[in-house]
């Protein structure tokens, strides 16, 4: 897609904080983080919502979640826990329609993890 931020940036067109990338998947630092460690895994593939999932996208989801993990493990919160959200739709608080998990984690108490705006 065009005009797309994240597709942007997985094109090398916007610059981003690389911290994983492979031939399917790209994670990079949030700009406006929400926590101590706030990681956005986006496929390479545009995907505009949760919603424009198909059946050929499993691999890829799963992929993902994969990633994810390996992230978690780079960041050191693999162990300590972390969160995982995805915004679906305008309704659901998606600014960028390109499929997107926020990684979140290294709170140091429950009462940071709760705060207000925490997905």
């Amino acid at each position: 897609m065009k005009d797309c931020l994240f597709c942007k940036i997985v094109n090398k067109k916007e610059d981003s904080e690389i911290v994983y990338e492979d031939d399917k998947v790209l994670a990079f630092e949030n700009i406006r983080p929400l926590a101590p460690v706030h990681v956005l895994v986006v496929p390479k593939k545009h995907i505009s919502t949760v919603n424009d999932i198909n059946k050929e996208d499993k691999e890829l989801l799963g992929h993902m979640w994969a990633v994810m993990k390996e992230v978690a493990a780079n960041k050191n919160v693999k162990e300590e826990g972390y969160k995982v959200a995805v915004n679906v739709g305008e309704g659901g608080g998606q600014e960028i329609f390109h499929l997107h998990y926020h990684l979140l984690g290294g709170w140091e108490s429950q009462e940071e993890m709760n705060a207000p705006g925490m997905p």
